[in-house]
């Protein structure tokens, strides 16, 4: 079973993937440190690289191959998924804890479940080669167009304990999750 998890490790991208975490991970703990502070910016910035780095992994090189293997594909893609938010959340939170004032586990638990929940719908909506694209769109507006941090819009930049945001990360992990395990990636 080793090898089969292997191959599918490759066939997913695992490696650059988790260098573009590593890097993400490594400037923002050189800017926490530098700063003493973790700007909730600049965290959203570095969740949304990491994940849109890992979108492209939700389809393998073959997507006709792959409906063709006699293996239950949805618990894989939602594990595959829900692996993509906790691996996200525990680098990314380690390397900003250099920090005095780093951004809490909450934030960045709700910011990657959702941007991750993001990336599955994209892979079902748009194919894995395109399923980064919301998850760098929606924070591209968020950032650059501030909507209100209270509302369903804003969730990505809400304080860890507004029930809205949590809410709202929450309905798209579900969502994406269900969708991306049920359809898969888009040919």
């Amino acid at each position: 079973m080793t090898s089969g998890l292997l191959l599918y490790a490759r066939s997913r991208r695992i490696a650059p993937t988790t260098g573009v975490l590593l890097a993400s991970a490594a400037l923002l703990g050189v800017v926490a440190a530098a700063d003493g502070t973790a700007e909730p910016r600049l965290t959203v910035l570095a969740l949304a690289a990491a994940v849109a780095a890992a979108a492209p992994g939700l389809g393998g090189q073959d997507a006709a191959l792959d409906r063709t293997a006699a293996i239950r594909w949805a618990p894989l893609r939602a594990a595959h998924v829900l692996l993509i938010a906790a691996a996200v959340t525990l680098v990314l939170l380690a390397a900003q804890t250099a920090a005095r004032e780093p951004v809490t586990a909450g934030f960045l638990l709700r910011d990657a479940a959702g941007l991750t929940g993001l990336a599955a719908l994209g892979a079902v909506l748009f194919g894995a080669a395109y399923a980064w694209t919301p998850v760098v769109g929606w924070p591209a507006a968020t950032l650059f167009v501030p909507p209100d941090p209270t509302g369903p819009v804003g969730w990505l930049l809400a304080p860890p304990g507004a029930g809205p945001a949590a809410w709202t990360a929450a309905v798209l992990l579900a969502t994406g999750v269900i969708g991306y395990a049920a359809a898969g990636p888009r040919r």
